[in-house]
């Protein structure tokens, strides 16, 4: 039984990282092995939080663990803490609002390929004492991993639709379409959205953004791209559905950053919509509202344009 807590005691930032840890992996061994401590040590670190509270954050069971109501409700005031301590150390290194230490980034596997090259290396040029660590997932798992403060930021396509995140719009993105060689569309810069009705669309899996954003355009256009979508062909990358076109298999939209990387093999063909046509995505940063890093991710911000722009200038 947890008694009446200490007024003077004060939490220390390794019993609140204890506490998050083991409230984003349910698990204490898992827990321990990412903090780098031993389980014993782990549990002394809660059992301290909580005794100097008054409090039961975790309840412990031979076959999971739970987060009490209480835990729930004090975790983001955790993570919270926990983020103004890193901005507090980050701006401890040097200047007010320079990118510097460890920076987790999640970003979308639509965009990864194409601008983390650009991204990188303007990173390292500039500001060489950022350490990026890259996760690259699907938008409601980076969501999620945001929530749980597992990373810091994410590039995604805007709107997130989460709670208790802010969103910094980037740069919008046109969507090209990727027939086969000899196709009738093939080399058009004249489309409108009623031409995908002519196409078999080849659609990326479920979960994946870009799948939504091309079922939403269809839409738009009172086009039904759900035969398309639920077809037995299923492919989880933008490189699988390029073999699968320039097999002949169908049509795809992809974003532009992608022709280059995607769409100079083989058997592949590109056609653009007019100018009076939208048809694109909304790309931008999202992050915790809790974080003090907000001058930073915007300056991050800047980087990423630059690395889509790179991505999609012509070639010499």
């Amino acid at each position: 039984m947890i008694g009446m807590n200490n007024k003077e005691y004060r939490p220390t930032l390794s019993q609140l990282r204890t506490f998050v840890t083991i409230a984003e992996n349910k698990h204490f061994g898992t827990a321990a092995t990412k903090l780098g401590i031993s389980q014993p040590s782990l549990s002394q670190a809660l059992v301290a939080l909580e005794q100097g509270l008054g409090i039961q954050l975790i309840e412990r069971s031979t076959r999971r663990v739970i987060v009490t109501p209480a835990g729930e409700e004090l975790l983001p005031y955790a993570k919270a803490t926990l983020d103004a301590a890193d901005a507090f150390l980050a701006h401890s290194r040097g200047t007010h609002g320079t990118l510097i230490g460890p920076l987790t980034i999640g970003i979308i596997p639509t965009i990864a390929p194409y601008v983390l090259p650009g991204l990188l290396t303007a990173t390292a040029a500039q500001y060489p004492e950022l350490e990026p660590r890259i996760v690259e997932d699907q938008t409601r798992h980076l969501v999620q991993m945001l929530r749980d403060g597992q990373i810091d930021i994410a590039v995604m396509a805007l709107p997130s639709e989460a709670t208790g995140v802010a969103e910094v719009p980037l740069y919008s993105e046109d969507f090209a379409v990727v027939v086969p060689e000899g196709h009738e569309l093939a080399g058009r810069k004249d489309l409108g959205l009623s031409d995908l009705d002519t196409l078999d669309l080849l659609l990326l899996d479920d979960g994946h953004c870009l799948h939504d954003q091309i079922v939403d355009l269809c839409r738009k256009a009172d086009l039904n791209p759900t035969e398309a979508a639920n077809s037995v062909t299923r492919a989880s990358s933008l490189t699988t559905i390029m073999q699968l076109v320039a097999a002949g298999l169908g049509a795809t939209l992809v974003p532009v950053s992608a022709l280059r990387t995607e769409c100079h093999r083989p058997g592949l063909a590109t056609a653009t919509f007019r100018d009076d046509v939208t048809a694109q995505r909304e790309i931008g940063l999202v992050y915790r509202n809790s974080s003090s890093r907000a001058e930073e991710f915007h300056v991050l911000g800047t980087l990423v344009t630059a690395a889509f722009e790179e991505a999609v200038s012509p070639t010499e």
